[in-house]
C-alpha cells in the first residue's frame, strides 16, 4: 500500500507541520512519534498529551431494534444502559474468541455509537451484516467523516474545566454532547493510557480548528498539552496493563482467558425477556466458561527506565489497540473512580511514582 492510497485523518496537516514520523497503520497514515517516544510518554504522565485516534471505527446504530442487535453481538449487556453512558464490551466469534473489543455509547433510547479498532472495522461490518436478520435498525459507518482525539494526562481536566466546567464532573465511562463552533461534539471521560482525560468525537470539517480551541497552545516545551504518537500510546497502555487487540486478545483468545470476565454476561435474558432468542453470543461465551486453557497474568518489570516501550519497541501491527483508549471497568468500580484527577492523586499516595491502575480490565488482575 502506497502513501497515495492510505487514508488520512482530519489532523494530517497538524502531524506534518510538527514533523511527525508517519507510518502505515491499518490502512491509515498515522503519527508514530513526533520526537521521542519516551519523552511523549513522560509528557502524558506528568502533564498532558494529545493523540489522534481518528483511525478507530465509529459506527452508529439507529432504530427500534438497535439495542437488541447490540445485545445480540456484544458480550456485555447493553440493556439497562443510561443515556450518556459508555460501556466496554467484546464481540466474539462462534468459538468464543474475540473479534474485537469495543466501546458502546448510548446516545438515546434507539441510538448507539460503537467505537472499534481500526483494523477490525471492515471485519465487524461484515459480521454485523450477517447477524442482523430481520431486526429493524440502520447502521452507518461515520469513521471517515468524523475525527477523534484523546486528551490524556493529569492537567487535562483542569484545562478543559476552564471553558467546559461540566466535563470534569463526569463520572468515568460517561459522556456529554457539547456545542462547539456550532457542531455536535461528543466528550467522554475515557482513555487508554492509565491517566485521567477525555476522548472527543467531532465532525471532520471542524476538527483541526476545534482541537486548537480545546487543547490550547501546544507550541513550546512548557505547553501543558503536547502531541503524542502511537508509540507512546502503546508504551502507556502497556505500563498501565491494558489489553491490546492482536496480543492479549485475538480471535483465538477468549475474554475469560484474557482476564476480562467482567465484560461477559451469559444470562442476559434474566433482565430482558426479549433476549431469549438472541443466544449466539451467549453460546460462544459459555464455551469460554467451560474452562479457558490459559490465563493472562500481569507483571511489572523492575529497574526498567520509566516509560520505556515494551515488546522490544513500539508496536506497528495493524491489529492493535494503539487504537483504544480504555480502562474497561465494572459499573461498580466506575462509581468509585469519579474523583477529579485520580491519576495525580494516586501518584501522590505512591510518593510521586506512577503505578498502573489495578481495577477491572487490567490483565490478570
Amino acid at each position: 500500500m502506497t502513501t497515495d492510497t492510505l487514508l488520512r485523518t482530519p489532523f494530517h496537516s497538524l502531524h506534518v507541520s510538527r514533523g511527525a514520523k508517519l507510518v502505515e497503520f491499518a490502512g491509515w497514515e498515522m503519527p508514530m512519534l513526533y520526537g521521542s517516544i519516551i519523552e511523549e510518554h513522560r509528557q502524558v504522565r506528568t502533564s498532558g498529551g494529545l493523540f489522534d485516534v481518528s483511525h478507530m471505527g465509529r459506527l452508529r446504530f439507529t432504530g427500534s431494534d438497535a439495542r437488541r442487535f447490540l445485545d445480540r453481538v456484544c458480550t456485555r449487556q447493553i440493556h439497562g444502559m443510561a443515556d450518556g453512558q459508555a460501556r466496554y464490551s467484546l464481540v466474539c466469534n462462534a468459538a468464543g474468541g474475540c473479534r474485537d473489543d469495543v466501546l458502546v455509547y448510548r446516545l438515546a433510547d434507539a441510538e448507539y455509537l460503537m467505537v472499534c479498532n481500526a483494523a477490525n472495522r471492515t471485519k465487524l461490518l461484515g459480521h454485523f451484516d450477517a447477524e442482523r436478520g430481520d431486526l429493524d435498525f440502520t447502521l452507518r459507518d461515520e469513521t471517515t467523516e468524523t475525527g477523534m482525539i484523546a486528551l490524556q494526562g493529569p492537567k487535562v481536566m483542569d484545562l478543559i474545566g476552564g471553558f467546559a466546567p461540566e466535563v470534569p464532573q463526569l463520572k468515568r465511562y460517561r459522556f456529554l454532547r457539547q456545542d462547539v463552533m456550532g457542531a455536535d461534539v461528543l466528550i467522554s471521560r475515557t482513555g487508554y493510557t492509565g491517566e485521567d482525560g477525555v476522548e472527543i468525537i467531532l465532525p471532520g470539517a471542524i476538527a483541526e480548528t476545534a482541537v486548537a480551541f480545546l487543547a490550547g497552545n501546544m507550541d513550546g516545551p512548557d505547553a501543558p498539552i503536547q502531541p503524542a504518537g502511537l508509540g507512546a500510546r502503546d508504551s502507556l497502555r502497556l505500563e498501565a496493563a491494558m489489553p491490546l487487540y492482536g496480543h492479549e486478545i485475538t480471535e483465538e483468545i477468549d475474554p475469560l482467558s484474557a482476564g476480562l470476565n467482567f465484560a461477559v454476561k451469559l444470562d442476559k435474558a434474566a433482565d430482558d425477556e426479549s433476549m431469549r432468542s438472541f443466544h449466539r453470543t451467549g453460546r460462544a461465551a459459555a464455551h469460554c466458561a467451560e474452562g479457558p486453557g490459559a490465563h493472562a497474568r500481569r507483571f511489572r518489570a523492575r529497574g526498567a527506565p520509566h516509560g520505556a516501550p515494551g515488546h522490544g519497541g513500539p508496536r506497528r501491527r495493524g491489529g492493535g489497540r494503539h487504537d483504544h483508549q480504555r480502562v474497561p471497568e465494572s459499573d461498580a468500580r466506575q462509581a468509585n473512580r469519579n474523583g477529579p484527577d485520580r491519576s495525580s492523586a494516586q501518584r501522590a499516595r505512591n510518593g510521586g511514582r506512577h503505578r498502573p491502575w489495578r481495577g477491572h480490565g487490567c490483565i490478570g488482575r
